[in-house]
């Protein structure tokens, strides 16, 4: 029978959560194995088929709003405002509040960061995977949820953040090396796919003259319209996704050029 003396508690938990931090950080900086061209593009399938499902777009926009809020949030630490806290609804809408200077580049660069947030993640977790970092892409995912419960105000934001976060660590921790492999796969084609699709939305809302979107709100501080933001945020968001494409499928992009090259002759 272990027997503790009352200084042996924290002790022994220190040792514990110190011995876990060393094997995630070990996790996530070791490499493993490309999968096969199949298994990427079939990821790309699904993650295609859970964008373009009305019934399961529903669950997918709420990963690109968590994105979307999140590149708000850090941006707008980045720029020097004080972050007061992440909502996260049930009908997939989301709102982050700061608190900073009306106008200037920092509210600029704040506002616009939401919609090419789903994309710049979306290219960095693929430049990861390109490089053998799978593991690594799930762990960060872990992370970034971590900090952002931190800042969460309101109970469904809270219970869809943990319950993400937890779900991706237990895949991080139990699940094969060719499964998380797949997983972090699926993520980063969702984040690539999904980016263009809300602003496609946005564009269709403008229609009926809303002012209180990210896009009104960059019309009203900057001499740009709002038309031309939202304009640019989905270029931006479709070049992402072709340059995820080009990161992740170089053996398609070989077979459309080959195509292509064919119906020249």
């Amino acid at each position: 029978m272990l027997v503790m003396e009352p200084g042996d508690g924290p002790g022994w938990m220190e040792a514990v959560v110190l011995e876990v931090v060393r094997e995630i950080w070990r996790r996530a900086l070791s490499t493993q194995p490309d999968p096969s061209a199949a298994v990427v593009a079939t990821t790309a399938l699904a993650a295609l088929a859970l964008v373009l499902a009305p019934a399961t777009w529903r669950f997918t926009r709420l990963l690109v709003t968590i994105t979307h809020e999140g590149a708000h949030a850090v941006v707008a630490v980045a720029v020097g405002r004080r972050l007061r806290g992440i909502r996260l609804h049930s009908d997939t809408s989301g709102l982050t509040v700061s608190q900073g200077r009306a106008t200037g580049p920092g509210m600029v660069a704040m506002l616009a960061a939401g919609y090419l947030g789903p994309a710049v993640v979306g290219l960095g977790a693929a430049a990861l995977l390109i490089a053998g970092h799978a593991l690594a892409v799930l762990w960060l995912v872990v992370a970034l949820l971590g900090l952002m419960v931190l800042q969460i105000r309101n109970f469904y934001g809270f219970a869809v953040v943990v319950f993400c976060g937890g779900a991706t660590a237990a895949t991080s921790w139990h699940l094969s090396a060719p499964i998380q492999a797949a997983i972090a796969y699926l993520l980063t084609w969702v984040l690539l796919i999904a980016a263009p699709k809300p602003v496609l939305e946005l564009i269709r809302r403008r229609r009926r003259r809303t002012t209180h979107s990210d896009t009104d709100k960059l019309g009203r501080l900057t001499t740009v319209p709002g038309s031309v933001w939202a304009g640019l945020f989905l270029a931006a968001n479709f070049a992402g996704l072709a340059l995820g494409v080009v990161l992740l499928l170089p053996a398609l992009v070989e077979l459309l050029q080959a195509v292509g090259v064919r119906l020249l002759d």
